[in-house]
This record gives C-alpha cells, structure tokens and sequence, in this order.
C-alpha cells in the first residue's frame, strides 16, 4: 500500500460520517442477530425474561437517544463556532476531527437506530421467545456503552472548544506532521540543487500541496534511473507555472506518473504541514492580543508550544529529513518558519509588555538548543524590540524590554 492510500484511509477514518455509519451499522445487524441466533437459545432461559421486558427497554432508549444526539448535535455546533469566532476558524478542523466528540455522537445515533430496528422487528414477531432474549441482551450491552461514552463525553465537554485544550491540539498534530513529512529545515541559507542537464516537471492543477507520496516518486526514479529532487513541500501553492520537481531522466510521457504523486488541495491540511501548525498558533495568538479580546496569557501559552514545535523541527535539521531512495525533499529556510510564529505575535504583541518580554526569551530559549541558528533569531529579536520601541510610550515597559533583549543578544554566540 503506497502512502498516498494509507494517508487517504486516515482522512476516512477521521471523517465524522464513516464513523457514524460504522456504529449504526453495527448496531442495525446487532438488533437483527437475534432472530438468526434464537435457535441455539435453551426454552428454559426464554422463559424468565418477560416478554414486554425487551418492549419497554427500547422504546425508553428509542425517546432519550434521540434527546442526548440532539443535545450533543447542539454542543459540537457550538463549540465549532465558538473557536470559529474567538480562536481562530483554522482550528476547527481539529475539533470536527475530535475521536471522543466522534464516539459520542456515533454512539447515540447507532444506539437510537438499533432501538428502532428493534422496536420494528418485534412487532412483525421474527424473534419469538428465544430471539428476545439475545435481543434482551444486546440491549444490556448497548446501555453499558452508553453509559460509558455519556460519561466519557461529559468529561471531554469540560474541554472541547476551549482555547487552552485547541493550542494543545494544535502542538500535538503539528509534532505529528513533523515526524511524517520529514521537513528539511535550512539553519544556514538553503542550497538549491544545481538543475543543469536537468528538466522540470509542472503541475496542472491550482491550489496547496497537502500530500506527496514518496514511495511511489521513488519507484518511478528506480524504474527511470534517475534522482528526483521536489521543488514544493506539504503546505506550498501551486500554480501551472510553477515546477513540482526536477529530474535528469525519462521524457515527457513519465511526467504523468510524478504529477500523480502529488494531491493539492484547495486549503492547507495538517497532515504533513507543519508550518500550518505554526501559522494557527500564531493566529490564536494574535487574536488574544486583539483589543476585543485583550488575553495576553494566551499569547504567553502560545509562545511556550511555538518553542517546543520549534525545538523539534530544528531537531530534525539536525538528524536528517526522511528522503527516499532516489527523492530529495526541499529545504525550507529557518527565517520562514520564523516568521510563521513569531512576527504576526511580535507586531500585535508590541505594545504589551508582558508579551513582549515572552517573545524574547522564547527566542533566546531556541538559540540556546540550536546555536546554529543563532543568527536569524537575533535579527527576529531585534525586529521585535524595534516594534516595540514604536509601540509602547510608558518608558518603563520599555525599558523592561530592553533589558531582557540585552540580556541574550549582545553577546557574541557561536
């Protein structure tokens, strides 16, 4: 199996309706079972189980899940649009995505349709006595993962939405892409593949990179003899005048087959981009510094996963990128992903002191673990404090920054 179809099978699997038609599914053959197992059941086991006991349950569970899907229905809606409105619409892609919001959901209505085919079933009388008491106990089952998925969903509403639990979200899915797209991060200025003797290969299609299948590039490269160095990575916009990749063998005819390893979307994924991350957590921040929102401790949680995201992208600059075989993966220059996170938080965070001390050490904090990089994150430093001498007009603040950026920047690094 290629990866582009293992990716795919991921993106089936978090979608909400696969999960719900699932659980439905499973619970429509769980109700229609019994009449096919009824045969095996001891008369002396059917007869002490009532025959309204079966009745009464399901048209209970028939009423309240109806209820409780309505209700959950409701608190997902809301917490969409809440991080809609007030974090940023970026994230809600993470939520919609969310396991335990996907179970519960799933669970209630697959609980409501076994109910149903239940109820239905026993009124054409295809179970008889012995067919209740399978039905009976598929019913004692399905109330005991009921019950277990409403607690484990009271628990996650606690959470879900809330901005706190959304910037986690984000550092955890952009840790994960950073292991699966295997980023080459340029601390130094980035190297471009000498393209003499070679030719380009241009996409027909409009729109952001969201998957590049590596295994199936590499087998056209084997087949081919040739090495196939990428121009774009996971999260580029892509235009028919903008080359994909550059080869020094085959033809025209095999360019097909590379351009069929590449999917583009029309909005970025987080998938295998990682600067994406960095672009929503610099989005949740900038909208706490807004003067509707005016929460610079969010800025200050922001910047505390935008160095821990930072410190693991330039950890594999230094352990190497994830090529294959004959395909080299480009390089993306530290001062991009630079800019991703901190200058959206340094323009908006300016005149806050408090943030603005932050930023400076978060800078300083990776310049520490990578002192290769030390030169690009001095320059953001001092872009920073510029901003800041511009913004703020209470000397002391001010003062308190320059201190802090003294600090760390005027000593000489290695």
């Amino acid at each position: 199996m290629t990866s582009r179809w293992r990716w795919l099978m991921r993106l089936l699997l978090r979608r909400i309706w696969f999960r719900a038609a699932l659980f439905s599914l499973s619970s429509v053959v769980l109700a229609l079972l019994a009449a096919f197992v009824a045969p095996f059941i001891p008369y002396e086991l059917s007869t002490k189980i009532g025959s309204d006991a079966v009745d009464n349950i399901l048209g209970i569970l028939a009423s309240s899940m109806l209820a409780v899907t309505t209700f959950s229905l409701t608190a997902m809606v809301s917490a969409f649009s809440a991080a809609s409105g007030t974090i940023t619409p970026r994230a809600t892609q993470l939520l919609v995505e969310d396991s335990t919001a996907q179970n519960a959901l799933s669970t209630f209505i697959g609980a409501f349709l076994f109910a149903i085919v239940g109820i239905c079933a026993l009124s054409t009388g295809i179970y008889g006595t012995s067919g209740r008491v399978i039905l009976y106990a598929g019913t004692i089952l399905v109330i005991a993962i009921i019950v277990i998925t409403l607690l484990r969903w009271i628990g996650h509403l606690s959470s879900f939405g809330r901005v706190g639990n959304t910037i986690d979200r984000v550092e955890k899915v952009t840790h994960a892409a950073i292991e699966r797209s295997g980023y080459r991060v340029a601390v130094a200025p980035a190297g471009i593949p000498p393209r003499r003797g070679r030719r380009p290969v241009f996409t027909d299609k409009i729109g952001y990179s969201t998957h590049i299948d590596l295994i199936a590039l590499d087998k056209v490269a084997a087949r081919l003899g040739c090495t196939i160095d990428l121009s774009i990575a996971p999260g580029a916009f892509v235009t028919p005048n903008r080359e994909i990749a550059w080869l020094d063998g085959g033809n025209a005819a095999n360019d097909v087959e590379i351009r069929d390893a590449f999917t583009f979307n029309h909005h970025r994924q987080f998938d295998h981009d990682p600067r994406l991350g960095l672009v929503v957590l610099s989005e949740i921040a900038s909208r706490a510094l807004s003067p509707a929102v005016n929460d610079p401790g969010t800025s200050i949680a922001v910047l505390g996963s935008g160095v821990r995201v930072m410190a693991a992208l330039l950890d594999q600059a230094r352990t190497g990128a994830k090529d294959g075989k004959r395909v080299r993966l480009p390089e993306i220059a530290i001062e991009d992903l630079l800019d991703d996170l901190f200058r959206p938080i340094a323009r908006d965070g300016a005149g806050i002191v408090e943030v603005a001390i932050k930023l400076q050490r978060s800078l300083a904090e990776i310049a520490g673990m990578v002192p290769s990089a030390y030169g690009p994150l001095a320059m953001r430093a001092a872009d920073a404090l510029a901003r800041c001498q511009a913004s703020m007009t209470f000397e002391a603040d001010l003062e308190c920054v320059r201190t802090v950026y003294r600090a760390h920047w005027t000593d000489p690094k290695p």
